[in-house]
């Protein structure tokens, strides 16, 4: 069985990485939410093939805060869609590892191949959660059987239409579809309840129509057991308000909103590798 204790300080490592060698990029974010990356692509929750991608009953991981992506590249990476190495190539110019997620479909004759594992373009926040339901929507339609899981961020609460987008997945039922909202409590340009404040959450999101569940985001138990709470409502869609630590593993970051948008120096990638080590 995996540790996936070990897993989410592997893929933290990764992170910490790459961002070092972009000299640009997000940091807290992806710290933060390693946990649920492990419990994703190792713990079992999701079903997919590495060997085959875009397989058709595959389950759909969207991450809507695209800025989040260095943590689903090294889970992609390490679970084996593509090697590690290709890793260093994040921002570079030319590589598939863009600073946020893109969705290429292949095409006769294009030289550009897709990164495997990535099912939607991120930037604009709070388009992923539209995405994710139409994605549902489309599964139910045609009676799949496969999950949309939707990665958002607490700030992504801010925005019009990701409230458009919830109201929708209640209408059309849409129990194959979970939100997993990163209720971190920081953005780019503060903390998050001096920016806009977004409380009280949990009673918003079930007026909206939504099976809502909190959890520690950075306990592996948890992650798993809500995910198997969520199959008693097969009819509805869910709403999982996963707290977590911003910076995650690394002393100097946790909860300082100033990683949100910020790579470390290769000093701090140093203390940080260190201190996860």
């Amino acid at each position: 069985m995996v540790d996936l204790v070990d897993k989410a300080r592997e893929i933290r490592v990764e992170v910490i990485k790459m961002l070092t060698l972009a000299e640009s990029g997000h940091t807290a974010g992806p710290l933060g939410t390693a946990d649920l990356f492990a419990a994703l692509y190792f713990g079992g929750l999701i079903n997919f093939k590495i060997d085959e991608p875009y397989w058709d009953d595959r389950d759909r991981v969207v991450l809507s805060c695209g800025h989040y992506c260095p943590v689903q590249y090294a889970a992609l990476a390490l679970a084996g869609f593509f090697p590690v190495e290709e890793l260093k190539t994040l921002r570079k110019l030319g590589t598939r590892l863009q600073g946020h997620p893109v969705r290429q479909i292949d095409f006769p004759g294009s030289n550009y191949k897709q990164l495997p594992g990535i099912e939607n373009t991120g930037g604009p926040l709070g388009q992923g959660v539209s995405v994710a339901v139409g994605m549902a929507l489309a599964g139910k339609m045609d009676k799949k059987k496969w999950k949309v899981i939707c990665i958002d961020s607490d700030a992504e609460q801010q925005e019009g239409q990701t409230w458009e987008a919830y109201q929708t997945a209640a209408k059309y039922g849409l129990g194959n579809l979970t939100f997993v909202i990163d209720r971190n409590e920081i953005q780019i340009s503060g903390n998050l309840g001096e920016v806009m404040p977004i409380e009280p959450l949990r009673d918003k999101l079930t007026a909206f129509g939504l099976r809502v569940f909190e959890i520690n985001g950075n306990n592996h138990e948890e992650i798993m057991a809500v995910f198997e709470q969520g199959k008693l409502f097969p009819d509805q869609p869910k709403a999982v308000i996963m707290k977590t630590v911003a910076g995650k593993g690394v002393g100097f970051m946790e909860g300082d909103f100033r990683w949100h948008g910020k790579a470390p120096t290769s000093e701090e990638a140093e203390k940080a590798l260190w201190e996860l080590k």
